[in-house]
């Protein structure tokens, strides 16, 4: 992997982002799990106080299930960016949830212009068909300066993502990705180990920037122990309630207080907004 912002000690800094919502629990799976504007906004007030740099979120139709609507969008950023500021890099989703085609994924990006958002590889480009609207739309986010996160879910998505490179349809010579450990494992139990088979293809054609979020309890293991090899973290409700101990976390916060002081324990610096954007900037 190839490191791209370094501190005053030489050690490279650590993005903790939260993702604190996702687009399948409900308010029945966790009391707590943010689901409204004001809701959000506390939420990130609280993470950002806890080390996070970036919130990823999600937003909710009148039923309270996953949708891609941009006014919903719109009142979610507007909450947060009134409660924080510039402090947190605001990140939308385009995840589909089996509910939505890429044309539809496309038209919320270009529509909303956000700071930036995470894709799903395989649901904005199922096929070879779709690389060509794909590659648009980077060259497209690139211009309007909307950074991208190309979500990467096994080894296959990576190393089809490396020949996207190397045929010229990334429109920048890198592009910051996230991995997912253990999504298609039993249980959706991450473990740290799930790292390899990224780490193994990422080599021949290394991202300098990128993320790692887990599922299950040892999704703080997973996160600490990317960090250490060199990525940066996401952890929240969207994949896991547990702390380290089993325990049901409270809040959102509770997730990310054991991560930042395990790695602050380790002499790592954590990132701020400010610092993260200059990094993807520097890349995008």
């Amino acid at each position: 992997m190839t490191e791209t912002l370094t501190t005053a000690n030489g050690r490279r800094g650590v993005a903790l982002a939260v993702a604190p919502n996702g687009g399948r629990h409900m308010k029945v799976d966790h009391a707590a799990l943010p689901i409204t504007p004001m809701e959000l906004a506390d939420c990130a007030q609280a993470c950002l106080l806890a080390g996070a740099s970036m919130i990823h979120l999600h937003v909710r139709n009148e039923a309270g299930r996953h949708c891609l609507d941009v006014q919903r969008y719109r009142a979610a950023l507007d909450a947060v960016r009134t409660r924080v500021g510039d402090r947190l890099i605001t990140q939308i989703t385009t995840e589909s949830l089996g509910l939505y085609q890429p044309v539809d994924q496309i038209d919320l990006i270009r529509t909303l212009r956000p700071e930036a958002c995470s894709i799903a590889l395989r649901e904005i480009a199922p096929d070879a068909a779709h690389e060509i609207g794909f590659a648009s739309l980077l060259e497209w986010m690139r211009r309007e300066r909307v950074f991208p996160q190309i979500i990467l879910y096994d080894a296959t998505d990576v190393v089809r993502l490396q020949g996207m490179r190397q045929r010229g349809l990334i429109p920048a010579s890198d592009i910051p990705v996230l991995f997912v450990l253990g999504r298609y494992t039993a249980g959706q139990q991450s473990a740290p180990g799930d790292l390899r088979q990224f780490m193994a293809v990422a080599r021949q054609s290394p991202f300098a920037h990128w993320t790692v979020c887990a599922f299950g309890r040892d999704e703080a293991a997973c996160a600490v122990a990317a960090a250490l090899l060199g990525g940066h973290v996401r952890v929240g409700f969207e994949n896991n309630f547990h702390l380290p101990d089993g325990t049901v976390a409270a809040e959102n916060a509770d997730l990310l207080r054991p991560v930042a002081g395990a790695l602050q324990h380790l002499g790592r610096t954590l990132e701020t907004a400010e610092s993260q954007r200059a990094a993807l900037e520097a890349i995008w």
